[in-house]
């Protein structure tokens, strides 16, 4: 089974997928024409460009469907089908959706568009952050907010930024808004209520996310954001629309999206991956690996075969919402009632491959409590440095060979995970509010010790000036200019550096956020030192417009520029160190260095109200595609359009954004990305970069209820017709 070899399928549960052939060099056999479907679309005022084409059978294994967009003179190709029954359809904007025609490979067709009636028509396909944009946001002179006797808005909100950070991620952390799932009420009866604002009030609180988007609410200030939302609904109701989006151009004409179904319909996919992020060469044409609450979801892109396996833990663990029992009365949910996904993902966050063929994922393998060797009077380095009581994540990883889950203990919380490019293949981990933490793999295989293997560092900022680390204030003290300064906060993203094997990790909170840098040194944890630096924001130095906040995900470029996506704000920014003229000392405390960074708004509308930077999508991750597996080029940034439907590729020596949007089913919403090339001799055929619909809520997808995750590969041609 040369595939299993290679990546490693699950045994009987994978008896399912076809064992796939592949030569050595992994390379992808060329379709002839009779693979592809072509023709034209046509109005009444002629071809149609910058408009997609949709194929799309229910007579494989899984959901398939392909995506062109069509030229100048509306023609379009969709190249390299699997034999099957097709239906194919067109979506544009200004448009109704054509009709569907039926079509095997080798057809040709015409489909005949009709422009939209009205503009509430021609507004329904508009992704979600156009809707959102809709939303009326408070005025900057009503912050700080005065409370619940006051404007409504919490004490605790300082500023407008920290208002639209909770509107985007505080709301978006989980889904989309703006979809007609959220800026509609489908499944609630308004007129079952007093009000708009009483309506909304109830569909926070149902389901089992209603404890989290109450939450949510009372720390914006809830009459306040009620009343917000209730506008904003009642306002589309009665026909108020947004501006209408671009069609694609350029560059963006020449995409072609392959999609396959995949997960489960209640829990979701949080994240996927093809191969090496390291190597993009290796494995290819194998499956695509996603993890979550859907547990480990394997799709094979060539027999079109997907499956889904429960992960395992090392000790039993409590079922998932088996804590909300005897404590919270939940309000059923209005499309699953108390009706709940059985599949067993232990919070499984993030899946990496490595060199090896395995599968690492973050997952929670034990209940939180720590043992004793990561507490304090443990004889471990990293403990007796800074002891760690409480890891609510651990690790795993999925076994090629005996095809079994095992299990990695961690002191540290971990999160998303990283390779470097080091002789000891060290796994680097994010999670933890203290500490960042490694998993020394060569040691770990040598002796397969999971103690000895792992270390971590507290990120402490030489604050003195001297060169090293030594008495520090704790987070929260008055800083000393004769001491160092450690830092806390949830670390979101991790990088290391290829060009000097630093690690860089994200942390969003407080506004605007921040970066840290960490120097490992000769002798950790007691030689790692840290360095931190915010996005431009309050900072007379720097004119208002480019202030940023809300990084999220991180990245880096081959010539070891950093790279985050600011959901809040709505940037994806550069930060290159080498610019800095300061890096320690007691003014490195991040606002030290805004020469460092550089801001590139996203496309897309502003919200209202909004007089900074304050686009309305939002920017879960961010990505740098290295090896140009999507064809755009080296070192080319990605920001996950994540309520915009899209990819949004930044071509950094011109500034040009190229938006790959994905217009069916209505809904993209992607958390992680990965690029493979399968067979570099095949031009653009033999590259791709993948992504998933990574929603919590499926069902608010186009179609509703029954909805999965979908794996996407994209891909740029040269033009619109190329086969």
């Amino acid at each position: 089974m040369r595939v299993r070899s290679r990546i490693g399928l699950a045994g009987a549960a994978l008896a399912a997928l076809a064992v796939v052939g592949l030569s050595a060099s992994g390379a992808v056999a060329a379709a002839d024409d009779d693979g592809d479907i072509r023709g034209v679309v046509r109005s009444a005022a002629g071809g149609e460009a910058g408009v997609w084409v949709i194929a799309e059978t229910a007579d494989l294994e899984t959901t398939f469907r392909k995506i062109v967009v069509t030229g100048d003179d509306g023609r379009f190709l969709v190249p390299d089908l699997p034999d099957a029954a097709y239906e194919v359809w067109v979506r544009g904007y200004g448009l109704l959706d054509s009709d569907k025609h039926a079509a095997r490979p080798g057809d040709e067709l015409t489909v005949d568009v009709a422009a939209a009636a009205t503009p509430q028509e021609a507004a329904r396909i508009y992704p979600a952050n156009y809707w959102y944009s809709l939303l009326e946001v408070p005025a900057e002179d009503e912050f700080p907010g005065t409370g619940p006797n006051g404007n409504g808005i919490s004490r605790g909100m300082r500023h407008q930024a920290e208002w639209v950070d909770r509107l985007k991620d505080g709301c978006q952390l989980c889904h989309q808004m703006g979809n007609m799932a959220t800026r509609e009420m489908p499944m609630i009866d308004v007129d079952d209520f007093d009000s708009t604002v009483a309506a909304w009030d109830h569909r926070v609180q149902v389901g089992r996310s209603g404890p989290s988007m109450n939450s949510g609410l009372n720390r914006m200030g809830r009459e306040r954001a009620l009343q917000l939302f209730a506008d904003w609904t009642d306002r589309i109701a009665a026909g108020e629309v947004p501006p209408e989006p671009p069609r694609p151009q350029g560059v963006e004409r020449n995409v072609v999206m392959t999609m396959w179904g995949w997960g489960d319909p209640i829990a979701m996919v949080h994240d996927e991956i093809a191969t090496d992020k390291r190597n993009p060469h290796l494995y290819p044409n194998a499956p695509i690996y996603g993890v979550g609450g859907a547990g480990l979801t394997i799709t094979d892109p060539v027999t079109h075969q997907s499956v889904r396996l429960d992960m395992t833990t090392r000790d039993p663990m409590p079922v998932r919402g088996d804590s909300y029992a005897g404590t919270t009365t939940l309000i059923p949910s209005p499309y699953w009632g108390d009706e709940r996904s059985t599949a067993r993902g232990y919070s499984a966050h993030n899946p990496m491959l490595d060199a090896k063929g395995r599968l690492w994922i973050t997952q929670s393998i034990r209940p939180s409590g720590n043992p004793d060797w990561c507490r304090e009077g443990s004889d471990h380095p990293s403990a007796r440095h800074f002891p760690i009581d409480r890891s609510q994540r651990q690790l795993s990883y999925w076994d090629v060979e005996a095809e079994e889950f095992v299990h990695v203990d961690t002191c540290y919380m971990t999160h998303h995970l990283q390779f470097a490019e080091d002789e000891s293949d060290t796994l680097w981990l994010s999670g933890s509010t203290d500490v960042v933490g490694w998993l020394d793999t060569k040691l770990y295989d040598e002796t397969g010790d999971e103690q000895a293997a792992q270390g971590w560092c507290p990120t402490i900022v030489d604050t003195s000036g001297d060169g090293r680390i030594g008495e520090y204030t704790e987070p929260g003290e008055a800083q000393d200019p004769t001491k160092d300064m450690r830092l806390d906060g949830f670390a979101y993203g991790i990088i290391p550096n290829p060009v000097d094997g630093s690690i860089w990790i994200a942390r969003r909170l407080p506004v605007p956020g921040s970066i840290v840098r960490l120097e490992v040194g000769d002798s950790p944890p007691e030689s790692c030192i840290a360095e931190v630096y915010e996005p431009p924001f309050e900072n007379p130095a720097v004119d208002p417009s480019q202030w940023g906040h809300g990084g999220r995900g991180i990245d880096i470029d081959r010539n070891g520029v950093l790279w985050t996506a600011l959901g809040g704000s709505g940037h994806l920014a550069s930060f290159d160190r080498s610019k800095c003229q300061v890096l320690n000392g007691p003014t490195a405390t991040g606002q030290h260095c805004p020469e460092g960074w550089t801001l590139y708004p996203t496309p897309g509308p502003q919200m209202k109200g909004v007089t900074a930077a304050g686009s309305a999508d939002f920017h879960y991750y961010n990505w740098v595609d290295q090896f140009n597996t999507l064809g755009l080029g080296d070192n080319v940034p990605i920001a996950n359009g994540t309520g915009s439907d899209a990819l949004l590729a930044l071509l950094p020596d011109t500034g040009e954004w190229v938006t790959l949007r994905v217009p069916y089913p209505l809904g993209f919403y992607t958390r992680g990305l990965d690029g493979r090339i399968d067979d570099a001799e095949a031009g653009w055929k033999g590259r791709g970069v993948w992504a998933s619909y990574d929603s919590v809520t499926n069902w608010h997808q186009e179609g509703g209820k029954g909805m999965t995750s979908e794996i996407v590969r994209f891909q740029v041609r040269p033009d619109p017709l190329a086969e």
